[in-house]
């Protein structure tokens, strides 16, 4: 398997993900139900979030922290809903991904996904 190199990884990374938690009976209600989340438009602006976080890409503009403390107050986000999503995470990243990179996508996530938890614990 190869790294994550470029843009087209990260795409297919966060496109593969997506597939996975989009069908997760734990954590596809927020996508769902709680945002009915446009995968048209989304896929594209986490690409970029990955981009700027993995390849030092500087298009990223937004502000997901802020997003996911919106999405908590529709529907509390609990330890179990980020630790699914750190899991479909990493088995997206490892069956498709091996590398520095790769290893740096899943570390990436677990600083991402505890800081987020700790926000929206005290949100």
């Amino acid at each position: 398997m190869n790294d994550i190199e470029n843009a087209e990884d990260i795409s297919r990374l966060v496109r593969l993900f997506y597939d996975k938690a989009m069908k997760d009976e734990l954590i596809s209600h927020f996508f769902t139900k709680v945002v009915q989340l446009n995968l048209e438009t989304h896929l594209p602006l986490i690409s970029s979030f990955w981009e700027a976080t993995l390849l030092g890409q500087t298009a990223y503009r937004g502000n997901p922290m802020l997003k996911h403390m919106e999405l908590n107050r529709k529907s509390p986000m609990k330890p179990e809903h980020f630790e699914r999503w750190l899991k479909l995470w990493y088995q997206t990243v490892d069956e498709n991904f091996a590398g520095q990179t790769a290893e740096n996508a899943k570390s990436k996530a677990t600083q991402i996904a505890s800081l987020m938890l700790y926000k929206v614990e005290r949100d």
